[in-house]
This record gives C-alpha cells, structure tokens and sequence, in this order.
C-alpha cells in the first residue's frame, strides 16, 4: 500500500467509522455505508439538475433583493442598480400590506397546522381497522391529495363563478354561510371558555381545508399504525388495559416519530399552497407589476420566516417524541 493511500485510508476510518472498514487489507463499506451509498444514488438526479437549474436563479435571486431591477428592452437582459436594504426596507416598515398577511398566515397556520394533525390521526386510527371494502375507503381519503393540487386550487381562487355564487351565499345568509353558526350563538359564553369554543368553530368551519391537506399525513400514520406488533396490544389486554389506555400507553407513543415527521410537512405545505396570500402578493410583484427586487427580498425574508418556524416546531415536538428500537 502507498504512503499516500495509506494517509487517505487513514483519515476516512477516522472520521467516517460508521461507513468504512477495512477487510484484507483493503477499505470497504459497512452495511450501514451501503445504505447510505444508495440512498446518495436516489437523490443524485435531484442534486444534479439543483446544481444545473436552480443553483444560478436562487444566486441571482437572492442578488436581486439588493437592486433595483429594470428590463433592458434593448439587450434583452436586466439592469440591477445597488439600492442597499431598500427593498426589505420597503416591504417591513413602508409596506401596509405585507405584515399584516405575514401575521395573519402565521396565525392561520397556527390554528389549522394542529387540526390537520389530529384529524389525520384519527382518520388512520379508522382506516387501520378491520371492515369490508376497506382498501376503497382508504383511495378515497387519498382523493385530496391529488384533488389539492395547485391547478385545482388555482380554479377554485380564480373561477368568477364560484366565487359569486359563495359570495351571494354570504349576502343572503346572515350567519355568512358558518356551518355552525347557530351552535356558535347558543354554546359561546364570556370568559376561557368562549376562546376555546371559539378555536373549535373555525375549525369545524375550516373542514373543507383540513380535510383537503390531510392526505398524505393519513397515509404517513396509517403506514406507522401498521407497524405496532400486535402482541402489544393482545399483552395489554390481557392486564386489563382498555382502549383508550392502549392508545396514549402504545399508539400515541409509537407514532410521535411520525407525528414530528407530519407536522414540519404540514408547516411546509401550509407555507407553499398556492392560496397563501403571501404567495399571491409575491406572485403579483413579480408577474403583474414586473418589480423582482421587491418580489425577491419579500420572498426571501418569507422563506426566512418559514425556516424560523420550522425550526422552532422541530425544537418543540422533537421534545415529545419516542423513538424506540
């Protein structure tokens, strides 16, 4: 063996001992290299076309929030002209539009994120019994997956006829079309109690939307339910535990990794529907009053914002979660 590779083998056994060993004299993947080596192979096609695609506009992006950017007719190109903190400037403290849609997203998110993660539990808590035509029931809770996308959403934003039609809904009801707005008037009482009641109307109002970006979080626990032994629960029984004690003693534990796993991905998608009016004021920055920087340094400071919360989601829920061998 050379000096050289005998350095090389060296320093790779000393700092990546979990994938490399050496057999015969010769440096070789452990079992746990293999996998990682394959799962390298799975996202090379996405790490290739990152670095030849997107890799430039993000630079050029994140270029832009600092200029102010004009169409060079011309050259067929941009101008960028140095303006500073001028756009970020513009969108926090001069802007009156933007902060008030950040804040009222992040509440919106707030109060949906939580639903959507218990409904979803509780819907695969139902899917993973035994019952007749059980496979058709679990296509049809997939439906909002692919009925959720951005095209039909887009419809749904942008159709003139569905919009009047809700919007005469509205004007004639004068409980503005609330599924449980009658219940609202009678159950809603002063004090703690009114706000809680309160949190849960918006959320029986919001079904509709909770349903719809359940899809994916009811496939993810459904696949995690299945993979409980079932000696858990037969054990369980025979000492007397009940149903409910079953769930927060054995369920609830065995699926808190997942429930980390939903909620970031329910954040995420919270963040990027194509209905979020932040997305839509930036959308309009850029394809209808052609101003990038400003789109840019709004979209940046957006993503900045989405990754605080993520961060701070992730640091409260990882606190909770069991994770068992």
């Amino acid at each position: 063996m050379k000096a050289k590779d005998f350095i090389v083998d060296k320093f790779i056994l000393r700092f990546l001992p979990k994938y490399f060993h050496v057999k015969r004299e010769k440096l070789c993947l452990t079992l746990e290299g293999k996998n990682a080596r394959a799962g390298y192979l799975f996202i090379l096609p996405f790490l290739i076309g990152f670095i030849l695609f997107m890799l430039i506009p993000i630079f050029e992006s994140f270029r832009m929030i600092f200029t102010k950017v004009s169409i060079d007719v011309v050259n067929y190109g941009f101008i960028l002209d140095f303006i500073g903190l001028g756009n970020l400037e513009r969108a926090l403290a001069v802007d009156p539009e933007f902060n008030r849609l950040l804040v009222e997203e992040l509440v919106r998110m707030v109060l949906v994120v939580p639903a959507i993660i218990i409904f979803s539990l509780f819907i695969a808590l139902l899917l993973n019994q035994e019952f007749k035509a059980r496979g058709l029931v679990r296509a049809i809770f997939f439906l909002p997956v692919i009925l959720s996308s951005g095209v039909l959403i887009g419809l749904e934003a942008n159709n003139a006829l569905l919009q009047s039609i809700a919007q005469s809904i509205k004007d004639s009801n004068q409980m503005k079309s609330s599924i449980t707005g009658v219940l609202q008037e009678i159950l809603v009482v002063e004090g703690a109690a009114s706000r809680f009641m309160g949190y849960i109307f918006q959320i029986v109002n919001q079904i509709y939307t909770i349903a719809m970006a359940s899809g994916i979080q009811i496939i993810i626990f459904l696949s995690a339910l299945q993979t409980i032994p079932p000696s858990m629960f037969e054990a369980a029984k025979i000492e007397g535990a009940t149903s409910w004690e079953c769930f927060w003693k054995i369920t609830f534990p065995m699926v808190s990794s997942l429930i980390l796993v939903n909620v970031v991905y329910s954040v995420v998608d919270f963040f990027l529907r194509t209905d979020n009016r932040v997305m839509n004021k930036i959308f309009l920055a850029l394809t209808q009053q052609l101003d990038f920087g400003y789109s840019a340094a709004m979209a940046w400071f957006y993503f900045l914002i989405v990754i605080i919360v993520i961060g701070v989601t992730m640091g409260l829920v990882s606190k909770k979660v069991y994770y068992y061998e």
